[in-house]
């Protein structure tokens, strides 16, 4: 195909990847990528995270949270926040179950929320690129091709090994980590330091990764990819354009004036998020059994721990607090400063834990509440569980009554079971356990506890993949709608396996397979 012209609906780390292989794979394809919300960024797909004026920051995380969804809403609802870095639902995201006219149904699973915004949630997450490992890798796809899919997953987020390297604290709480968890490690896993999307400036600071980092070349000006690529904001995707069983293109709509025309392609590739990527596909007739079924997500515990430097006296001095006072001081707007994660060792370790250090308290404190101005940091510490897939748990579409888009509205069922929350009780062992190593709990407020399903934004396998067309999965194993021509979808959604790691690295790991299947194709 001489001159191919690619549809992409959705702007996020993986309708990126896909642009991005694309592009530097095939030498005159052209790419067209549509984002119903605006940009927030002057850099296209920019995590907020690096916006340091605090007035600016809110503003762009308040234009991607939707126009039910603002925070007074957010407050009305009652609705828990914490502070940016732990995995809970954050700023800049809106619920799917707001509550409103044209509100989604999501009483099972109420903390369900998605970013409308250019560069989608890779402006606002965590940036946590933790591998799979065990289970949690897809055994229908080849070691050696899931190592060079991963590898290219990482170069393409700029994955930081070592982040934080710089954090004293940091460094005392993964020695503290190591020694009490010895008996769950293996020469191989053992807690170390959480890789996330990020540069390290020489000061200490880090530069956070968003979408941008997975762009690149895309978007930037006179390179010669960029020439190729078109990024088209406030322009919805009302409907995949079919001729029989093959795509063929997609019926656009301008988000301002409502003006709809239609945008002709020879591939398109759905990348919309886990909820609304099976929700196109729906409204466009395209209808697998298995579509918006076997939704996954992660259980997560929380817990909030009071540093306590006779725990860490052997690794930590009061120098190295006062040194950390001072890195944390270069990053206002950014309380991290130090990131440990305890990997997933099956069958030891069925989780998947991250621990935040912040130098000041992760929650509002009363003023006579004596860890006010504890002066020694907060460990901020969460344990994702799995949930292990299975047809009843669903994100389903009504033809009857719609979305405040005019989309079949969303319905989602979801519950735990007996094996996930036998889990979910046995992971506060090993907070316990980390607790004990570091301080003790944040009293009242602290204890681990299961948060509301959705908190973890992690949403899985609404449109996964599979090596048969048997009713248990959207797609094959290269992404590609069953039974339909020149379809693709992209995403969380894609993950077929029950995993406690962060995903998008998986996510990009298999857009990447997606992407060079496509790439051959058009050659």
């Amino acid at each position: 195909m001489l001159n191919p012209h690619i549809v992409i609906v959705g702007s996020g780390p993986i309708g990126a990847t896909y642009a991005r292989e694309i592009l530097e794979n095939h030498k005159t394809a052209t790419v067209t990528m549509l984002e119903m919300g605006p940009q927030l960024t002057e850099i296209p797909g920019q995590s907020v995270k690096n916006i340091a004026n605090d007035d600016a920051r809110a503003k762009a995380r308040a234009m991607s949270q939707g126009p039910q969804a603002d925070e007074e809403t957010r407050a009305k609802l009652g609705l828990p926040y914490l502070q940016e870095g732990t995995l809970t639902a954050r700023q800049g995201t809106h619920l799917i179950d707001f509550g409103g006219t044209g509100s989604g149904h999501s009483k099972s699973f109420p903390m369900a929320a998605v970013a409308t915004n250019v560069g989608g949630q890779g402006a606002h997450w965590t940036c946590a690129v933790p591998r799979p490992e065990f289970s949690e890798k897809i055994d229908f796809i080849a070691e050696g091709e899931w190592e060079t899919m991963i590898s290219r997953a990482e170069v393409l987020l700029r994955a930081n090994k070592t982040p934080f390297s710089k954090s004293p604290i940091g460094a005392a709480i993964r020695a503290a980590l190591k020694e009490e968890f010895k008996d769950i490690s293996t020469d191989k896993y053992e807690p170390y330091f959480l890789p996330v999307s990020a540069e390290e400036l020489p000061d200490g600071r880090m530069h956070w990764g968003g979408t941008d980092f997975v762009f690149g070349p895309l978007i930037e000006k006179g390179n010669p990819l960029a020439s190729r690529f078109t990024l088209k904001p406030l322009t919805m995707a009302r409907k995949i354009l079919l001729e029989g069983n093959k795509a063929v293109g997609v019926l656009i709509e301008d988000a301002v004036t409502g003006e709809q025309s239609e945008l002709l392609a020879d591939r398109v590739v759905v990348a919309a998020d886990a909820m609304r990527t099976p929700q196109l596909l729906w409204a466009s007739g395209v209808r697998p059994p298995a579509l918006g079924h076997y939704l996954t997500e992660h259980p997560v515990c929380f817990s909030s721990i009071a540093l306590d430097p006779k725990k860490l006296a052997t690794y930590a001095s009061e120098a190295d607090y006062e040194a950390e006072k001072a890195l944390a001081a270069l990053s206002p707007g950014d309380p991290v400063s130090g990131v440990t994660r305890v990997p997933f060792v099956e069958p030891l370790h069925p989780f998947s834990a991250q621990i935040m250090y912040v130098t000041k308290p992760p929650f509002p404190m009363a003023d006579d509440n004596p860890l006010k101005n504890h002066s020694y940091g907060f460990a901020m510490a969460g344990w994702g569980g799995r949930k292990f897939p299975r047809f009843e748990d669903a994100v389903t579409f009504d033809d009857n009554e719609l979305d405040y888009r005019g989309f079949p509205n969303i319905n989602v069922e979801y519950s735990l079971t007996e094996r996930e929350e036998k889990e979910m009780e046995d992971v506060k062992v090993f907070m316990h356990r980390a607790a004990d190593a570091l301080g003790a709990f944040v009293p009242g407020m602290g204890e681990p506890r299961l948060m509301t399903p959705g908190t973890s934004l992690h949403y899985m396998g609404t449109h996964r993949i599979g090596p048969n067309d048997d009713g248990t999965s959207v797609c094959d194993t290269y992404s590609r709608v069953w039974n339909y021509q020149n379809l693709y979808t992209g995403g969380n959604g894609t993950i077929p396996t029950a995993n406690a790691v962060n995903p998008t690295l998986t996510s990009v790991a298999i857009a990447v397979r997606g992407a060079q299947k496509l790439v051959s194709e058009l050659n």
